[in-house]
């Protein structure tokens, strides 16, 4: 899959940066699908903390990845996950809390080949935006077109504050920690995809946003 172009856009960028809404909206303009990769590794830091598998036992997470019946199916507007054919409430998956899970678990090697193959696996067509921290680099390093979304840590605290209706404060320091793992860890850290257009997003709205990838999509794609 990655070594072959398709209509695939990847936005990586740190937690906050409005990676998800810029998707959604460019998925919509688009009429294709929208994945978070992270949401696969939500929904094991959300396994781990229901059978109180230590996030930090590598061993026992990629074996909980084996025997729990999960799923992550990608949609136009979102990206649901299910345990045991059940979807699981997307304010716990996509809670401050799960997305510091979420990182805990993501920084094995053995953890992120495990779902590799299921994160490619996303892609149908028309066409897939794939959005998380490592999509234009090593899930579809490929892609025509790869965008780096940043913004400022005012903006990001912001829009996370707002979109999970939690104090500015905590969302901050949960950011700050998020940041430090993501930037810092040995397996996939977050980095600038090579070749991929970087985006600060910090005084532009989403949809503006989401309307200048469109706008750059359109030289690239049969849109």
């Amino acid at each position: 899959m990655s070594n072959v172009v398709k209509n695939i856009i990847t936005i990586d960028g740190p937690s906050a940066s409005g990676k998800s809404s810029v998707s959604r909206e460019l998925a919509r303009k688009l009429g294709w699908s929208w994945v978070s990769t992270g949401a696969f590794y939500r929904v094991l830091g959300y396994i781990a903390h229901l059978k109180d598998i230590p996030e930090d036992n590598e061993e026992a997470l990629i074996k909980a990845l084996s025997e729990v019946d999960w799923e992550v199916r990608p949609q136009h507007i979102q990206t649901d996950v299910y345990i045991g054919k059940k979807l699981c409430p997307a304010d716990e998956i996509y809670s401050v809390e799960n997305g510091t899970r979420a990182s805990n678990v993501s920084k094995f090697q053995k953890v992120r080949d495990a779902v590799l193959q299921a994160q490619r696996d996303a892609y149908k067509l028309p066409g897939l935006i794939a959005e998380g921290r490592d999509c234009g680099s090593v899930i579809f390093p490929n892609a025509p077109l790869k965008v780096f979304l940043s913004a400022s840590e005012s903006a990001r605290s912001g829009r996370r504050a707002k979109e999970a209706g939690e104090e500015i404060k905590k969302v901050t320091e949960a950011l700050k920690i998020r940041d430090k793992q993501d930037s810092s860890r040995k397996a996939a850290p977050l980095a600038v995809p090579k070749g991929a257009w970087e985006l600060d997003s910090s005084n532009l709205s989403l949809e503006e946003v989401a309307q200048k990838i469109y706008d750059k999509a359109k030289s690239l794609y049969t849109i």
